[in-house]
């Protein structure tokens, strides 16, 4: 029972001692940091690494986060100043620089940044139209750090950053929204086809007016060409004539040439026969008559020139009623 009694003593005594050895030694990690009170009162904070306490008389508290934290609070309602109630989600990104201050200048840091964030969106969009909410998120996040990071900074925290994740308006202003989006995207969509048709037509007036301009150059050109082509043949037809010194009786035998093909279009109903045609037909004659050669009982009898008037004036009469028998069966053979 002695035996017994001194083992029990002597595993209380060495639990008692390995209790009292690790209450004595803590180790922190890095970027943590825990404060210490010794008979209530702080003491001092524990940084990262192997750190000796007196056990039973210093109280260790819970470790202390260091590094930058991420919190995202719920969505508030917040009243914009056209009294539009609208749901902002905020992110906030801070740092405990003081872990003294965290722990015994506010009660519960976290839930107090959380509040203040609130209380400080509501001031700033309280002071903006919806329009100028949704279009100045920038503006938002610097004027909340600013507040935040001056409150915050006697709480041993640095507020780095405060970012606008969301803004919701009311169901009945997104569809208001949504019918002016559409509003807009149908006027720019009209305008671009509007002003695509115009650069169309001006485009197409352009390029008409240019054919225009070029096909009564080639007309112009082409005239030009043809007039002076006609003025060059009617030029060497007159040289010809005139170096060949053509008599009377060539221009009537070429006319009587010409005179079939006057008859020829087909809108002809009726062919004239001009006063010329018998003044040529004269001198067809009279050319014939005095180049047919005189007969030996005319050249013996030599009566004088009187049968030879009377041949001459024979042929001529001749003349004209071949002329006016040519002339009926043109006008005849036209008018069927």
């Amino acid at each position: 029972m002695e035996i017994s009694a001194a083992l029990i003593a002597t595993m209380v005594v060495a639990l008692l001692a390995a209790v009292t050895v690790l209450r004595t030694v803590r180790i922190v990690p890095q970027a943590r940091a825990r404060n210490v009170e010794r008979l209530g009162r702080y003491h001092r904070t524990l940084s990262p690494g192997l750190n000796f306490v007196i056990p039973y008389i210093d109280r260790v508290y819970p470790k202390i986060d260091l590094r930058e934290q991420v919190v995202s609070f719920e969505p508030r309602s917040v009243i914009t100043e056209d009294n539009l109630v609208v749901e902002i989600d905020t992110v906030l990104y801070f740092q405990v620089t003081d872990p003294r201050a965290a722990a015994y200048e506010i009660a519960g840091f976290l839930q107090a940044v959380e509040q203040l964030t609130v209380t400080t969106l509501r001031n700033v969009v309280g002071s903006m139209d919806l329009e100028r909410t949704l279009t100045s998120r920038d503006t938002i996040n610097s004027q909340l750090r600013g507040v935040l990071d001056d409150a915050t900074g006697k709480w041993g925290l640095r507020v780095n950053r405060v970012e606008i994740k969301a803004i919701d308006p009311p169901a009945t202003i997104k569809d208001a929204m949504e019918k002016q989006m559409r509003a807009e995207r149908a006027k720019r969509a009209a305008i671009l086809a509007a002003e695509g048709q115009r650069q169309s037509q001006i485009l197409t007036a352009e390029g008409d007016k240019q054919a225009a301009v070029l096909r009564a150059e080639g007309n112009r050109t082409a005239e030009i060409l043809k007039a002076e082509g006609e003025a060059r043949a009617i030029d060497q037809v007159f040289q010809a004539v005139h170096r060949n010194d053509a008599d009377p009786k060539l221009l009537a035998y070429q006319y009587l040439q010409t005179l079939p093909q006057l008859a020829q279009g087909e809108g002809n109903t009726f062919f004239v026969i001009p006063s010329e045609v018998t003044s040529a037909l004269h001198n067809v004659s009279r050319a014939f008559a005095e180049n047919l050669p005189r007969s030996a009982a005319v050249r013996d009898a030599d009566v004088g020139d009187a049968p030879v008037a009377a041949a001459q004036e024979d042929a001529t009469k001749a003349a004209e009623a071949v002329a006016d028998a040519v002339a009926s069966a043109v006008a005849t053979e036209k008018t069927r």
